[in-house]
């Protein structure tokens, strides 16, 4: 069974840093995109950033210059570096696998963890 697992929410005070991680299991996962998303209550989820197989990467106009999506492929590990955080930040974060190979597409998500941003 395919496995993503977040860690790393939590509290944190304005202006403060979180690092999140998404640990796949029983995935090739150099061969998939990976993203983080999130959802706050009553909004829609939506994209934070992403970072494709050969490590190209796009960011959310919210988190341009404050966030970092990384990377570590011998560990099967994306990693969600945020910094100069803000109460609008506050959300559910999930971690997404995305493949698509010809007509095959393949879309896993974690169970998610929560971010919250107050003082």
């Amino acid at each position: 069974q395919i496995q993503l697992v977040e860690s790393g929410g939590g509290l944190v005070q304005p202006g403060g840093s979180l690092r999140l991680s998404c640990a796949a299991s029983r995935i090739t996962f150099s061969t998939y995109a990976m993203a983080w998303f999130r959802q706050a209550p009553g909004k829609q989820r939506e994209l934070v950033a992403r970072i494709t197989s050969i490590g190209a990467t796009n960011y959310a106009d919210s988190v341009k210059d404050r966030f970092t999506i990384s990377r570590d492929n011998a560990k099967n590990t994306v990693y969600l570096q945020m910094t100069s955080l803000k109460p609008e930040d506050t959300a559910v974060y999930y971690c997404n696998a995305y493949r698509s190979i010809a007509t095959i597409v393949s879309d896993y998500w974690g169970q998610g963890t929560q971010v919250t941003v107050s003082s």
